[in-house]
């Protein structure tokens, strides 16, 4: 412990500038320098070698820096929030209208279907309650699936991002 409070109090100003350099704002700078000084005081016991104490203290000093900017970019200002344009939420739009073509799908796929997406049954699970074999019941899964993508795809326009989050959902011209 006393080898880590000599070197800080010498790195003080020193690390202030560094801090500076990078933040461009004195009183942040000197709140990250805090920051930092309390980090080395509760992580000194983690300090094997003290002979390396000063690019032990600059680490800490660049992920202390770094942690700034990342809750910085992660905060958002309330005035900057657009409430009266807010952007529909498509995923809601596209459960919306498979809840509403579900009950068109024939009994045995909507069934099938309605048990395992609404109901959480495994395929497994659905194949003892209808009494059908697990191939029969995934088969019936991936046709219902199928039929209900081709009716959504006739009245919608559905594109989606890499994370299969719905980022467009229009109405096909001339279906509705």
């Amino acid at each position: 412990m006393e080898a880590i409070a000599a070197p800080i109090s010498f790195f003080q100003n020193e690390l202030k500038g560094f801090v500076y350099k990078r933040v461009k704002n004195m009183a942040l700078a000197e709140d990250i320098v805090h920051d930092v000084f309390i980090k080395v005081q509760s992580k000194s016991g983690q300090l094997k070698e003290t002979e390396k104490i000063t690019g032990w203290i600059y680490q800490i000093t660049k992920n202390t820096i770094i942690d700034h900017f990342r809750k910085q970019s992660k905060s958002i200002n309330i005035s900057e929030l657009d409430w009266e344009n807010e952007t529909p939420n498509f995923n809601e739009c596209v459960s919306s209208c498979l809840k509403d073509m579900l009950p068109k799908l024939p009994e045995k796929y909507r069934v099938a279907l309605e048990l395992t997406e609404l109901e959480n049954l495994s395929q497994l699970q659905l194949a003892e309650r209808l009494g059908i074999s697990y191939s029969g019941a995934k088969s019936r899964v991936q046709r219902a699936r199928q039929m209900l993508k081709e009716k959504m795809d006739e009245i919608l326009i559905i594109k989606t991002d890499v994370y299969g989050n719905v980022i467009v959902c229009v109405d096909r011209p001339g279906c509705c």
